[in-house]
C-alpha cells in the first residue's frame, strides 16, 4: 500500500515581474508560496477581469466545487442527480488568480454530495483511494501551467497522461484531446515533472501510477476538483537537501531494497532486483474559488494538525500523488534532472478529468474510504 502521508509542505509567493524574467532566462522556474498566501499565474484561454485582489476569507459555502466552465450539464443518470457544470459565467484572470464562478461552483457540489454512492461490495481495503496507471507520452520544454505560450521556454519536461499537452494546453484543448497514456480513457489530465537524464541520455519511467486520495482524517466531504484547476508540487530552484534531510527522495522500491548511495550520495543504490523510485503528493485542501493562483500553489494547502482543511483553503478535494518508477537500481552515478540535482524535482497537474468519471470515482471510493481500481470499482 502507498503512503500518501509523507508530502512536504512548502510555499512562497512571486510576482507576474518575476515570472516574466524567469521565462526570459529560458526556464521553468516553480516557486514555493507561503502558507495562506495565494498561488500560480496559468493561461486559461479567457480574457481577464478587474484589477479586484482576491481577499484571505474563506467561501460563504466552505464545501462548494465547480465543474467544467463552458459546458453543459452531464447527463444524468437513472436514480442519480445531475452533475451540473459551471454556469454561464466563465472562469476570469486577474494578477494570476484564476476565478471561478460562485454560483455553478455551489451548484455542482450541491449536486454531487447529492449523488447515492454506490454499495460496496466485496471487501475492498479500508483505504480513501482510486488510481490511474500510465506510460511516459512525450518530452518537451514546455510548461503551460509556469511559461503558457512560451514554446521552448522551460527546462525540458516528462509528460504523461494527456497526448497533446505543449504550451498552448488549456483546460478546454486538453478535454478536446482524447488521447492519453493512462488507462482511463475518462481521464484526460496533464501530468509532468523534471526529464531525468543518466550521464546525459534520458531516462524515461518505466511506469507511473497517479494515486487518488485523502489524507484528511474525514474524507467524507471530499470532493471532485473542478475542471482546470491546475497545480505544482516541489520547487525547481531548491537544488540541496532539506535541514532534517527527509525531504525530496529517491527510494528503492523491490526485494532487497537499498544496498548503498551513489558516488554524490544523493541517490540510493538498489539491489538488482529494485528499482528507483519516486513519490511526490499535492495537498487535498484547495479555497474553493480559484482554478489557480501567483505562485501555481497558494490557492491550494495541506490539512492541518488535527487532520482537517484549514480555514483558509476549507475544500476537502483528492490528494494527488505521483509514484514513478524508473529502470535503475545499482547504476545510479550521474544521475541528474532537467531541473538540477535530485532535490529540485517537482511536479504538475493540470486537472482535466471527464465530470462524470472523476465526481463518480470521488464519491463512491474516496467519501466511502475505500481502495478502487483504476476502472472505478471495489
Amino acid at each position: 500500500m502507498i503512503n500518501l502521508r509523507s508530502t512536504p509542505r512548502h510555499r512562497r509567493s512571486v510576482t507576474a515581474l518575476l515570472l516574466v524574467s524567469l521565462a526570459l532566462a529560458g526556464g521553468c522556474k516553480e516557486v514555493l508560496g507561503t502558507p495562506g498566501a495565494s498561488g500560480p499565474s496559468g493561461d486559461t484561454g479567457i480574457g481577464s477581469s478587474g484589477p479586484e485582489a482576491p481577499t484571505d476569507t474563506a467561501p460563504a459555502d466552505p464545501s462548494v466545487t465547480p465543474s467544467a466552465p463552458g459546458t453543459s450539464a452531464t447527463p444524468s443518470t437513472p436514480g442519480k442527480p445531475t452533475t451540473p457544470s459551471a454556469g454561464t459565467v466563465p472562469p476570469t484572470a486577474s494578477g494570476g488568480w484564476i476565478t471561478i464562478d460562485a454560483a455553478a461552483q455551489a451548484a455542482a457540489t450541491k449536486a454531487f454530495f447529492a449523488r447515492k454512492p454506490k454499495p460496496v461490495t466485496g471487501n475492498p481495503v479500508k483505504v480513501p483511494e482510486f488510481n490511474v496507471g500510465c506510460k511516459t507520452s512525450h518530452h518537451n520544454s514546455d510548461d503551460p501551467i509556469v511559461l503558457p505560450k512560451l514554446v521552448g521556454g522551460s527546462h525540458n519536461h516528462t509528460f504523461w497522461g494527456n497526448r497533446s499537452t505543449d504550451a498552448n494546453s488549456t483546460a478546454e484543448s486538453l478535454r478536446a484531446s482524447k488521447a492519453t497514456t493512462c488507462n482511463s480513457p475518462d481521464d484526460q489530465s496533464a501530468y509532468w515533472v523534471p526529464t531525468m537524464y543518466q550521464n546525459g541520455k534520458v531516462v524515461d519511467p518505466t511506469e507511473v501510477t497517479v494515486y487518488y486520495g485523502s489524507r484528511l482524517k474525514d474524507p467524507s466531504r471530499t470532493q471532485p476538483f473542478p475542471f482546470g484547476l491546475r497545480m505544482i508540487t516541489g520547487n525547481a530552484k531548491n537544488q540541496v537537501d532539506t535541514p532534517d534531510k527527509q525531504g525530496n527522495h529517491f527510494w528503492c522500491a523491490g526485494i532487497g531494497g537499498e544496498i548503498g548511495r551513489s558516488a554524490d550520495k544523493t541517490f540510493p543504490v538498489c539491489a538488482k532486483t529494485a528499482n528507483i523510485v519516486r513519490q511526490i503528493t499535492f495537498p487535498d485542501c484547495w479555497d474553493g474559488r480559484h482554478l489557480d493562483s501567483p505562485d501555481h500553489k497558494a490557492h491550494m494547502a495541506n490539512g492541518d494538525h488535527t487532520g482537517a482543511c484549514p480555514k483558509s483553503h476549507p475544500v476537502p478535494v483528492p490528494s494527488v500523488s505521483f509514484v514513478i518508477s524508473y529502470p535503475l537500481s545499482a547504476n545510479t552515478d550521474g544521475i541528474t534532472l532537467a531541473s538540477g540535482t535530485s532535490f529540485s524535482m517537482h511536479a504538475d497537474f493540470f486537472n482535466a478529468w471527464k465530470d462524470e468519471a472523476l465526481a463518480a470515482r470521488v464519491r463512491n471510493c474516496l467519501d466511502q474510504g475505500v481502495k478502487c481500481n483504476s476502472a472505478g470499482n471495489f
